[in-house]
């Protein structure tokens, strides 16, 4: 089974290696991580680069496609002819069309959420709906025939040992999740916007805002993402 994760100038690392590395524990799977080209990829936070394996072109037929999500790199993606229309193309054979965060949003530009239930980061679950989907802003996985999608982030995790569950069966997905001893615990209880406080809420909102204005625009584009925020 061929597992493709999408790269792209701009996006969020996690959202592409939590599930590529729960994903790439199933058996008999090729992982491929494709961009325009085979090469360098450098991520949001303009300090780690990611290497593409593989081109669009060399990779027609994906069974599992994944789209991560990105502050300075999702709008440009929206825009980019070749992805979407590459989007367009695997989705139509795909076993499974997935993302991670906005993401979402780089599926819903192609067309592929039009009229389906699907879910975001936080911050830009209008944006998804005026893109034509249904935002489901309280689930951490949204899934509907072929296509899947995550909420921000470290969801990207949960996602891909869900599709393990699916697609290989609950017993492979329970190894992996222990084998990466998966069993967050985490610190705070703020990690969704229904828990977090309402002075919380608002300094992320402005820091995202921060980061983005600070950040060198991706491929002469302005980095818009926080200003599509509600």
């Amino acid at each position: 089974m061929q597992i493709a994760v999408v790269l792209y100038p701009g996006m969020t690392a996690l959202d592409a290696i939590g599930p590529y590395q729960v994903l790439g524990f199933a058996p008999g799977v090729e992982m491929r991580l494709v961009s325009h080209a085979p090469g360098p990829v450098v991520t949001d936070d303009e300090v780690l680069v990611l290497g593409a394996t593989h081109s669009f072109a060399d990779t027609p037929a994906p069974d599992i496609v994944l789209v991560p999500g990105g502050e300075t790199g999702t709008e440009p993606a929206m825009r980019d002819s070749d992805l979407i229309a590459w989007l367009r193309q695997v989705h139509r054979t795909s076993r499974w069309t997935t993302s991670v965060c906005s993401g979402s949003l780089i599926l819903a530009a192609a067309g592929i959420l039009a009229g389906q239930p699907a879910t975001t980061h936080w911050m830009v679950q209008s944006t998804l709906a005026e893109l034509g989907a249904l935002p489901q802003p309280d689930k951490r996985i949204v899934h509907t025939g072929r296509i899947a999608t995550a909420a921000g982030v470290s969801a990207g995790i949960d996602l891909a040992l869900w599709l393990v569950g699916e697609v290989w069966g609950r017993e492979r997905a329970e190894i992996i999740q222990l084998y990466i001893e998966y069993d967050p615990q985490p610190p705070f209880t703020a990690g969704h916007p229904s828990t977090a406080t309402e002075r919380v809420r608002e300094l992320a909102r402005t820091e995202a805002a921060d980061r983005t204005r600070r950040a060198r625009p991706v491929g002469g584009a302005p980095a818009v993402w926080p200003a599509t925020s509600r």
